[in-house]
């Protein structure tokens, strides 16, 4: 099973920008037909951000659309989410997901079977 690890959240204003960076160790993304971001603030359940699946298709939280952008590159073992026009709603816990199968039922939580730890996301107005 792999090992996810996030990194790149941080404190930022309003309006601001990060990318946030989701390493696999242990196995290939390659291998993985699913790979997501989530994201959690206090008091509030999950909820899906973003997809990508391994043929290159993504998708966006309507929410965040236009705003979020997420990226793949197997070669490197890494996912990327780039945050631009950060909201003070946008603060959360951004969490990095994979599934081997591929499922059309991408929003729901269940659906992956590994999960990093989280990295923390902040955005003061």
């Amino acid at each position: 099973q792999v090992h996810l690890v996030e990194s790149g959240g941080g404190l930022v204003q309003a309006g601001g920008s990060l990318r946030l960076t989701c390493a696999a160790s242990g196995d290939t993304f390659h291998d993985y037909a699913m790979v997501a971001w989530f994201r959690q603030a206090p008091g509030k359940e999950r909820e899906f951000v973003a997809i990508t699946y391994n043929g290159g298709v993504t998708y966006h939280a309507d929410s965040v659309k236009g705003r979020f952008t997420i990226s793949r590159d197997n070669a490197k073992n890494t996912v990327y989410l780039q945050l631009d026009s950060l909201k003070p709603e946008d603060t959360a816990v951004y969490y990095c997901a994979a599934a081997r199968p591929y499922y059309s039922d991408y929003r729901t939580a269940n659906m992956y079977n590994s999960w990093g730890q989280g990295t923390q996301v902040t955005v003061s107005s």
